[in-house]
């Protein structure tokens, strides 16, 4: 940047600022609305291709479109399409042989006559690859060569000089996003699918399955009901970090009731001594929601959220307790705002018939 041009940057102003960038964001987004308004038979016609295609989808591009290729890759193969890249300018050097015949080319380039691309479509030809084009005009070289093209139209970059790929590049991203979901869609994609392809990292712990995430049995405080509050405290100790309840069973193992820290607090501050040499089924919360292995973590998120607690029994088919989801271990997954639980990505409805829990006794389980 030039010293004056520097000088004249900055005597914008705050407002001049803003108003430049507000420009830019509604340039692009009217443009956004009429490529959805022009979609047609075409786009269904590349939706089908890519449907019924029975290798992977090659997506390709040069400069800004090839970037925006690659999300369009990481998209379609996150939901169930398998997909790669292939750079143009690479292809015609040897990379050309990662395109096999069951393959459809997803080719982007808004003037449609970008060299490395052109240079490409003969080679393809050959091959009997049917490419799909996002591109300006559909009578451009791309346009004319591809088997469907998806016109884009004459749009106008957001770029003060109106050459930088901005608007052109943000259309072909929401074309791609339009096919890679809809064909998502028609495949049935489940939220199962999706955590098979997102294993890790903070979308992936939501997504797994609570026993991937619990705190397993032999690392949690267990006793029987008929044993004493004094019994309990004293012999339920375990290594590593203390949880902060105790999972009381019955004589066949099965869950009957929970004992938190805070039931404890609750029973010393209303001076109940004596019921610290009763059975702890008698100051137990009895029947207390659980969840069941196999659930999600969602699931088990959207509970603990909805009902305030801050431990989770986790149990089998028969009942019986295989873990326990502490607060501690999912409190970067909560809700700031616990009344906002449903807008926990992938947890089920408010309703607890939805949700994969038995029992419903939350007050007392509250820590």
């Amino acid at each position: 940047m030039s010293t004056e041009a520097a000088r004249t940057a900055g005597t914008l102003t705050q407002f001049e600022q803003l108003r430049f960038a507000r420009q830019v964001i509604l340039t692009e987004s009217r443009a956004l609305a009429k490529v959805a308004d022009r979609l047609d038979a075409q786009f269904c016609r590349a939706v089908q291709l890519i449907f019924a295609c029975r290798g992977n989808v090659i997506v390709s591009g040069m400069g800004k479109a090839g970037l925006i290729g690659q999300k369009i890759m990481a998209t379609l193969a996150s939901t169930g399409t398998p997909s790669h890249c292939l750079h143009p300018g690479e292809a015609v050097h040897g990379d050309l042989g990662r395109v096999q015949r069951n393959d459809v080319l997803l080719m982007l380039s808004q003037s449609g006559e970008t060299e490395e691309v052109v240079r490409l479509l003969p080679s393809l030809a050959e091959l009997n690859v049917p490419v799909v084009a996002i591109t300006g005009k559909a009578t451009s070289t791309l346009g004319r060569a591809a088997a469907v093209t998806i016109e884009l139209g004459d749009l106008q970059e957001a770029c003060s000089l109106g050459l930088a790929p901005s608007t052109s590049t943000t259309a072909m991203l929401a074309v791609g996003d339009a096919l890679a979901l809809l064909v998502s869609h028609l495949r049935r994609f489940t939220r199962d699918d999706f955590a098979r392809c997102h294993p890790a990292g903070s979308l992936g712990y939501k997504l797994s399955k609570v026993e991937d995430q619990m705190r397993p049995l032999d690392q949690c405080r267990v006793a029987n009901q008929e044993q004493t509050v004094r019994e309990v405290l004293v012999g339920t100790s375990v290594p590593g970090r203390r949880t902060g309840a105790t999972m009381l069973v019955d004589d066949q193992q099965c869950l009957a009731g929970i004992f938190t820290d805070s039931d404890l607090a609750r029973l010393l501050e209303r001076r109940g001594d004596a019921d610290i040499d009763r059975p702890i089924r008698l100051v137990m919360t009895a029947d207390p929601l659980r969840v069941q292995a196999g659930s999600r973590m969602t699931e088990a998120v959207a509970i603990m959220a909805a009902r305030r607690i801050s431990e989770l029994p986790v149990v089998d088919a028969d009942g019986k307790p295989v873990g326990l989801i502490d607060v501690t271990d999912v409190v970067a997954l909560l809700p700031k705002d616990p009344d906002a639980a449903e807008a926990i990505p992938g947890a089920p409805s408010a309703s607890a018939s939805t949700w994969r829990i038995v029992g419903g006794a939350d007050d007392k389980c509250s820590s």
